[in-house]
């Protein structure tokens, strides 16, 4: 990896990084990841003008098996001199074997929704297609779930937090010291796949108790201490907790430098007020990677307006005292334009 963190590195600092490990050999494979702009939709997949286009072809192929739509493969010059690179990653990288991967298009919202589902299917895809090319047997991931260490997080914490042990996770990870990074992902044992990542999960504040939990989220104590292999009452703040029937539609939202319950609650369309009452929070006081129940899946109600002649995006979303933004996204509306007779959605 040239980074695990949201650091921003100079061209030369990339190359010798990707070097670094094995320096400039040509059985050595660099694989870049990007998601593209520009209008189209679909991933592709550039790879060097010294290379021939086999890996490039399974990577795409194995990103469209995953669901995902494929443009092609392809190579692209320099404007200064055709005989060589336009990226600099491959040009600069001499002998080594260089893909760049696209795997869609952030101004096209159906990448977008694609993408946002389906990264990870798409990212494995990638796993796949490079450990058969290099010729060995692959195997599926773990069907353990997993855990991105934060700022302060030590493996007991961590343990602690999934009631397991310091052991059992070096053991899973492969982890020959108790060092940590930022950024780091973890197989948890014993705990299920996409319990973290799916919004399925609580994470214990200060006042909590499982009393106070099961009541919130319309379940038992027992269920929750059962789920969680718990042995007794005690919590810990910070513990994460799998909550037994908590709908994968509730979304989560981690709390981050500069943000307050109103700049929350305005971004998911919420009253402050509803957003502690989820939350139990007794004050407006956040905590850099809290983690917020935005809201628990409920039947949204709509009533139907029908486009007459005159009205505009600006005069109906006046008339019922709701934003533009908001009606057009209720509606998947891509423009502002309207037709006479056309259906809206409006939030009672």
């Amino acid at each position: 990896m040239t980074r695990e963190t949201d650091e921003t590195l100079t061209n030369t600092e990339r190359i010798n990084r990707i070097k670094q490990p094995f320096g400039d050999v040509k059985n050595a494979i660099v694989v870049s990841t990007h998601i593209n702009s520009g209008g189209g939709e679909g991933a592709e997949v550039i790879y060097a003008l010294r290379n021939t286009p086999e890996l490039a072809k399974m990577i795409l192929s194995n990103i469209g098996s995953a669901g995902q739509k494929t443009r092609t493969v392809y190579q692209k010059t320099s404007l200064v001199d055709l005989s060589q690179d336009y990226y600099y990653i491959m040009r600069d990288t001499n002998n080594m074997q260089v893909v760049i991967v696209e795997y869609g298009f952030l101004d096209n919202p159906n990448d977008v929704e694609r993408l946002q589902k389906n990264w990870g299917d798409y990212a494995e895809a990638t796993v796949k297609a490079v450990t058969e090319y290099m010729g060995f047997i692959y195997k599926t991931p773990s069907l353990e779930g997993s855990y991105t260490v934060k700022v302060g997080d030590t493996l007991y914490s961590i343990a602690k937090m999934f009631n397991t042990t310091v052991e059992a996770i070096k053991s899973i990870n492969n982890l020959t010291s108790n060092i940590l990074s930022i950024g780091q992902k973890l197989i948890i044992p014993g705990l299920k796949q996409g319990t973290i990542e799916g919004g399925e999960t609580y994470t214990v504040k200060a006042g909590d108790t499982l009393y106070s939990i099961a009541r919130t989220f319309n379940t038992t104590v027992e269920a929750i201490k059962s789920i969680n292999n718990l042995t007794s009452n005690i919590l810990s703040i910070g513990q994460r907790l799998i909550i037994p029937g908590l709908e994968t539609g509730s979304s989560t939202y981690t709390v981050k430098a500069g943000d307050t319950l109103w700049s929350i609650a305005n971004t998911y369309k919420i009253t402050v007020d509803e957003l502690k009452k989820i939350n139990n929070l007794q004050t407006n006081l956040l905590t850099i990677g809290q983690i917020l129940i935005i809201s628990l899946t409920r039947q949204e109600n709509y009533e139907i307006y029908t486009v007459k002649s005159g009205d505009s995006i600006w005069s109906i979303a006046n008339n019922y005292n709701i934003s533009v933004v908001l009606l057009k996204e209720i509606n998947e509306l891509k423009n502002s334009l309207l037709e006479v007779g056309q259906t809206l959605k409006i939030p009672k």
